[in-house]
């Protein structure tokens, strides 16, 4: 009987943890000359953090990754770098590893 227990907890578990997997993505900051303290204050201050999104795919992790990209702050954040792991496996953006492109229309403005 307790095996029984035992193996269909063990069971519950792994079907729960499957379903939802982790998606780290980092996001790296360059702020425009002068702006660091607003540029790098959603990451509590820091250049660069994590956010931590439930995902069940790889393709869903990149979403959420390339989600992060758009700067809507053109006079205070100059360019990101978004990086991404999936269950720890780290994913390959087409842009030296990041998944944002260098010559987005928003990036390397400082207005």
């Amino acid at each position: 009987m307790i095996k029984t227990i035992t193996l269909a907890a063990v069971i519950s578990v792994s079907m729960i943890s499957t379903a939802f997997a982790e998606c780290v993505v980092n996001i790296n900051r360059t702020a425009c000359a002068g702006k660091e303290s607003e540029s790098y204050s959603k990451c509590g201050g820091a250049k660069s953090c994590d956010k931590t999104e439930a995902a069940t795919t790889e393709a869903g992790c990149i979403a959420f990754a390339k989600s992060n990209c758009p700067n809507s702050r053109l006079d205070i954040t100059k360019s990101k770098v978004v990086k991404a792991r999936f269950n720890g496996k780290p994913l390959k953006g087409p842009y030296g590893g990041s998944f944002c492109a260098p010559n987005r229309p928003d990036f390397n403005k400082c207005k």
